[in-house]
């Protein structure tokens, strides 16, 4: 517990660091590093690293995508996803015999679904030259504190297992304190927020009942995140993705709920306003 502690304090540290910069390119940089590493835990824990060309690929494709969502038009991020899938076909056909198609396909739309929903997070981060930084903050708070506080209601209320096949240790009582005090922490950040934006001399007022819907909708959404990435691991004989993160385990077991939840707030947030 103390090791998975002070890795949170040292994780938090440089994310407030990081958001420090979020006008520079080193945001695009961490966000690309992240998506990166994601990628590296699916394929590895899931033998596709032996396929080199179509690893490569994929790396490159996490590594570039960051920075192209940000400063190309969209219509070269179509021709870019389009050529790597082109390669990455080509080469399929050239090792036919070493490869199925079952893992073409996952290497495909795991490098896709990590990369793009990292890239979420870029793309909010550019939605408001104010609020930017604060939806980057509550796509992961939304994702985080619900995962946490399942894990102490759980913990001290948990009577009936959630999926116990799949996570053992999660339960229903778990799940729904999680949700709760998600969102109740949530809109308890947000008010802060306004608060401080306030004295700074930006008045706006919050969509309370927005940001109620998105603790809620994000908290059942982390639940979905954690347990696709648990039968993952699973099914693959593994404990965590990673030894990156101690006491958290790798890159993908941090982020696994930040998939699901970052693309969900970013698709909202293109058409429902949080704050006006």
């Amino acid at each position: 517990m103390l090791t998975r502690i002070l890795t949170a304090v040292v994780g938090i540290t440089i994310g407030i660091i990081v958001l420090l910069f979020a006008d520079t390119l080193i945001f695009n940089a961490v966000v690309a590093f992240l998506a990166v590493m994601i990628v590296y835990e699916l394929l590895s824990n899931c033998d596709c690293m032996k396929y080199k060309i179509h690893s490569a690929v994929c790396f490159i494709f996490a590594a570039v995508l960051p920075f192209l969502i940000q400063f190309a038009e969209i219509k070269y991020v179509y021709i870019f996803s389009a050529v790597g899938i082109l390669i990455m076909l080509v080469a399929f056909i050239a090792e036919h015999k070493n490869m199925s198609y079952e893992k073409l396909c996952f290497m495909i739309a795991s490098t896709l679904m990590a990369t793009v929903a990292m890239c979420c997070i870029v793309r909010m981060k550019n939605m408001d030259e104010l609020h930017g930084v604060c939806y980057v903050i509550i796509s992961l708070a939304a994702a985080w504190l619900s995962d946490g506080a399942a894990y102490f209601v759980g913990t001290f209320f948990g009577k009936h297992k959630l999926c116990p096949e799949i996570s053992p240790k999660k339960t229903v009582e778990g799940a729904v304190g999680g949700v709760l005090v998600g969102a109740l922490v949530l809109m308890a950040y947000i008010f802060g927020y306004q608060q401080v934006q306030a004295m700074r001399g930006y008045e706006f007022e919050v969509n309370y009942i927005v940001a109620a819907v998105v603790g809620i909708v994000c908290g059942l959404l982390s639940i979905v995140g954690d347990l696709t990435a648990s039968l993952i691991k699973r099914q693959h004989n593994i404990k965590d993705f990673g030894k990156i993160m101690p006491g958290h385990g790798g890159v993908l077991d941090r982020f696994d709920s930040v998939l699901v939840v970052a693309p969900f707030i970013t698709f909202m947030l293109e058409d429902i306003k949080l704050f006006y």
